[in-house]
Order: C-alpha cells, then sequence, then structure tokens
C-alpha cells in the first residue's frame, strides 16, 4: 500500500482551504472578480477599437484575433489560478523556514509547493475566456470538430504545462537568493510578448530575433498560437511547428523537475 495520500484527497483539500480563505473576506473576493472582468473588457474594447481602423492585425481578422486573445487569457488564467500564488510563496517558505515542514510531509513537495494555494477568484476569467471562444466561433460561422476541440485543449493544457515549468524553475532559484519578489516581474513580461502573434514581430532584424527566440528557444508565441490556428483547422506552416509546444512541455517538465529536485538538495534547513 502506497504511503503517500490520494493526491485528489490533497487538492480537493486545497480547494477547501481556498474557498474557506475566500469567503472569509467576501467583500474582497467579490472585487476581485469585478477587477480581473473589467481587465477582460479592457482588452477586448481596447481591439475593438483597433479594428475600426483596420481589417487584419497581423493576418489575423477581428474574430480570428479575438479567438487568439482568449486562448491566451485562458493559458494565462489556468495557471495564475492553480500555480502562481504557491510558487510566488515559495521564497517565503524559505525565509521563514517552512519549508522544512513541507519536506517532511509525506508527499511529493514539488506537488506540495505547486498546488498548496488556489487563486480562485482567476477562475472568472477562465469563464470570460471561454465565453469568448465561443462567440468568436459563432461570429466566423464555424463549428469546429471533435477532433479539433480534442486537439484545441490537449495544446492549452501543453501551454499551461510549459508555462509552469518556467515558473517552478524560476521559483526554484529562490533556494540560492533567498527571496525572489521577481516572478511576478517575470512573468509579466513573458505574458506581454505572448499576447501578440507571431507576424507582428517580422519585419525588422530586432523582430525576428525576438519571433525566433520565442518561437523555438523559448516558445512562448507558438504555445498560444498553435491551439489558436489549430481549432479554426488552420494549420501553422510549416505544419511541425505545431508540434513545438509539445516537445516543449515535455522537455519543459523534466526539465524543470530536476532543477527543482537538485534546488532542494541545495537547501539548508532553518534549523541548520
Amino acid at each position: 500500500m502506497s504511503k503517500h495520500p490520494p493526491y485528489y484527497r490533497v487538492l480537493r483539500t486545497f480547494f477547501k482551504n481556498a474557498l474557506i480563505r475566500e469567503m472569509s473576506f467576501r467583500s474582497n473576493f467579490i472585487i476581485t472578480l469585478f477587477t480581473r472582468a473589467f481587465w477582460f473588457a479592457s482588452q477586448i474594447l481596447l481591439f475593438e477599437i483597433i479594428f475600426r481602423k483596420v481589417d487584419m492585425f497581423a493576418n489575423w481578422t477581428h474574430d480570428e484575433y479575438f479567438l487568439f486573445m482568449a486562448t491566451g487569457m485562458l493559458i494565462n488564467a489556468f495557471v495564475e489560478t492553480f500555480f502562481m500564488p504557491s510558487c510566488a510563496n515559495f521564497s517565503e517558505l524559505i525565509r521563514t523556514g517552512n519549508l522544512d515542514y513541507a519536506l517532511v510531509k509525506p508527499i511529493d513537495t514539488q506537488f506540495l509547493v505547486s498546488f498548496e494555494k488556489v487563486n480562485l477568484p482567476m477562475l472568472n476569467q477562465v469563464v470570460l475566456s471561454l465565453g469568448l471562444i465561443s462567440y468568436s466561433l459563432y461570429q466566423m460561422n464555424y463549428v469546429p470538430g471533435i477532433m479539433q476541440v480534442s486537439m484545441y485543449f490537449g495544446l492549452i493544457i501543453c501551454g499551461v504545462v510549459f508555462f509552469y515549468s518556467l515558473m517552478i524553475t524560476l521559483a526554484s532559484t529562490s533556494i540560492w537568493f533567498g527571496r525572489n519578489q521577481g516572478l511576478y516581474d517575470f512573468w509579466f513580461y513573458i505574458t506581454v510578448f505572448a499576447r501578440y502573434p507571431r507576424g507582428i514581430y517580422s519585419g525588422s532584424p530586432s523582430g525576428e530575433i525576438l519571433m525566433f527566440a520565442f518561437s523555438y528557444v523559448l516558445p512562448i508565441l507558438l504555445v498560444v498560437t498553435a491551439p489558436a490556428r489549430m481549432i479554426q483547422e488552420k494549420a501553422l506552416s510549416p505544419s511541425w511547428l505545431t508540434l513545438i509546444p509539445v516537445l516543449a512541455a515535455g522537455c519543459g517538465l523534466i526539465i524543470s523537475r530536476r532543477i527543482f529536485t537538485w534546488s532542494l538538495k541545495m537547501y539548508r534547513s532553518a534549523s541548520s
């Protein structure tokens, strides 16, 4: 019999604790929901204004671009809901010595560090993003098949895994630096590039360098573009580019796991 508790029970406990925390401060919870909804609406309004002046944006039509934008928001929402709070808190566990308690618990430490805190208000962005995706497809008069939908959400998972790998890798550096307040800044700068299609970076030497770096070295552009094109049944050119998010997610997960494990070996407990 396994010495580890069932992980689904642990996840359920984390969700329950998060819900209790949020309901203890309901006004803050409601304000956060409205704040996220306002930010979501402002992004839509911004590009509505842009599309009043142009017919296409980086070779994306109005509805195609909103589908792309909603896809990026969906990936971002999953990451910020399930991983960002816990990863951002990792440096505090080290500083206060509470990581010692996490290490002795009968559960995988990375799992505990990654899922302990859940940002429930961000789930409203998941709902809003799915609504915008559905509306965009409706406006395009296109109904994707089961295969397209399955591959779309498969690529969404790859995007979430890829960004999680980046996040847990950065959080691991807290072992050496003691405190890493740059996690949120890093996430903001990375997601800024991922908000726009790859085509917007072409046409200039510096843009081509950025497009290459963020397509093949750190493929943050492809993990959003690939699923947005897949659900429209418009494959990337060349078609093998769609495999990059899958490979990036798999390699990122393996590499980040090794870095996290290695960083724990370097950790000196608060009692030492």
